[in-house]
């Protein structure tokens, strides 16, 4: 299965590079999301996650509250396109140590998936893999 059967018609949430870090907090605590992509110029130019929070509080204190996320965004953003595979994303994942993937259709954002949304996936999968299989032993 690809990212793109995956994403289904989830709305993705994002912002400028040019918004607050205290404004994106609020963000991310409203959606109780873990991370958002950073846009510039229509393009990903990054992800704030709560981990970018944590090290700019340790970094700069409370001050980091009204930088511009773009200071304290990872950048650049690895990526992935709709037609890679869920094996592959997760896969990824793992290699770049990362929990959060912009899915990119040529130069437009199209998604955000998180390695909670792949797992969960592949759980349903070896679930429904498992009852197929009691079910074909119990009719035996």
């Amino acid at each position: 299965m690809t990212i793109a059967k995956l994403l289904g018609k989830r709305a993705v949430v994002s912002v400028g590079a040019d918004a607050t870090v205290r404004d994106v907090v609020a963000l991310l605590a409203g959606h109780r999301i873990g991370a958002v992509p950073v846009l510039a110029d229509a393009g990903v130019v990054g992800i704030f996650s709560e981990r970018d929070m944590i090290h700019a509080l340790v970094e700069c204190g409370t001050a980091a509250l009204d930088l511009p996320v773009a200071e304290r965004m990872t950048s650049p953003a690895i990526t992935v396109d709709p037609n890679a595979s869920i094996l592959g994303a997760l896969s990824l994942m793992t290699q770049r140590r990362i929990r959060h993937l912009p899915v990119i259709d040529g130069d437009r954002l199209v998604g955000f998936v998180s390695i909670g949304d792949l797992v969960k996936y592949r759980i349903d999968g070896i679930e429904a893999e498992a009852n197929a299989m009691r079910e074909y032993i119990q009719q035996a």
